[in-house]
């Protein structure tokens, strides 16, 4: 089968309809009627990814000043090489956000996908801002630097990377698709073992000015990673003849891989942290896999793993639903800003 190969979606078209005739290489005039547009339950989660706002400076981090110098060695280090890591799996999903809003025929989705693009420009500040209120510049530096020079974090990103720019040399559907697919991987199963270890330093009251921004972080990358999958079937849906057995047997492939390279990662950087079962680790991993996998509308491919094995981070975030409130009081992990969501014939 030949790729259909896209191209960048005109800014206005007014011979067009104004819903999208498909999310990418469809006819639209680009002009957003929340109340038409193709796929309406998209409205819900556009008010979602907007009541996330936050920003970085709002945490307050002058306990995190006192106690990073009292954290252990292996603690420290972890610390510093999971920001480094952080920092860079956030720094190209900005531009990957606005890549993939440029090709959109969907105006509901570039909007999307502009919200998203500029949370993830705030993670990528909200590492800035811890590292500058805990460590030296020169510090700050060398971890920013691990993305470049750390032969085990470049090896665990290599495939993605590779994918990204894939996408950017060949934006075609089925590049489209796998881009989709890399994505949801970086959003629901890259971060997880680094989101766990700031979880298990608050546990014991340690750096729990991190642990808070980690998990506002975690909340927003809950919510890209459940818009990119439903954006990830609704175009295998417009495009049927890419869901073929040796696509789907590429998805499985891609997720085996990341797994194996997550689970690599975590026993590099967490091995010497007391608090972390490297075994149980491991199975929150799979655990991760198989939920983003349901979440792209695909069967589960770790049978044995269907169940959170790490049930204390839930104290954190771990669900789309409920406040959580951490036991230290700092603030409420639940910082959607509340509002009740109107119907799209009351807007």
């Amino acid at each position: 089968m030949q790729d259909t190969l896209l191209k960048k979606a005109k800014t206005m078209e007014p011979r067009f309809p104004n819903q999208t005739s498909k999310v990418f290489g469809g006819e639209s005039s680009g002009i957003l009627n929340w109340n038409d547009i193709k796929y309406p339950h998209w409205y819900k989660m556009y008010k979602r990814l907007v009541g996330n706002y936050w920003q970085a400076d709002e945490i307050n981090m002058s306990s995190d000043v006192k106690q990073f110098p009292m954290l252990t060695e292996a603690e420290q280090d972890a610390y510093l090489k999971i920001i480094g890591l952080l920092s860079t799996l956030d720094a190209p999903q900005t531009r990957t956000a606005l890549l993939l809003s440029l090709y959109a025929t969907d105006p509901s989705v570039q909007s999307i996908m502009a919200v998203i693009a500029q949370q993830e420009a705030v993670h990528n500040e909200s590492y800035s801002y811890v590292l500058s209120s805990v460590v030296s510049l020169k510090e700050q530096d060398e971890a920013f630097q691990l993305g470049r020079k750390d032969s085990v974090l470049l090896k665990r990103n290599e495939r993605l990377i590779a994918g990204y720019n894939q996408f950017v040399e060949d934006p075609s559907v089925g590049n489209i698709l796998k881009t989709l697919v890399y994505t949801s991987l970086l959003e629901g199963l890259f971060f997880y073992s680094g989101f766990a270890f700031f979880y298990n330093l608050a546990r014991d009251h340690k750096m729990v000015g991190t642990s808070t921004m980690i998990s506002y972080i975690n909340r927003d990358e809950l919510e890209h990673g459940r818009f990119i999958s439903e954006l990830f079937r609704a175009t295998l849906a417009e495009y049927p003849e890419y869901n073929t057995e040796a696509f789907i047997d590429w998805v499985y492939h891609e997720f085996r891989l990341s797994v194996d390279l997550e689970s690599e990662w975590s026993a590099y950087v967490l091995k010497d942290v007391d608090g972390i079962d490297l075994e149980e680790m491991q199975g929150y991993i799979k655990y991760r896999a198989n939920k983003m996998l349901r979440m792209l509308g695909l069967s589960e491919i770790y049978p044995d793993h269907t169940e959170n094995p790490m049930k204390w981070i839930r104290a954190y975030v771990d669900n789309f639903d409920g406040t959580k409130t951490d036991f230290f009081e700092q603030k409420s992990r639940q910082y959607t800003k509340t509002s009740d969501l109107n119907g799209f014939d009351d807007l």
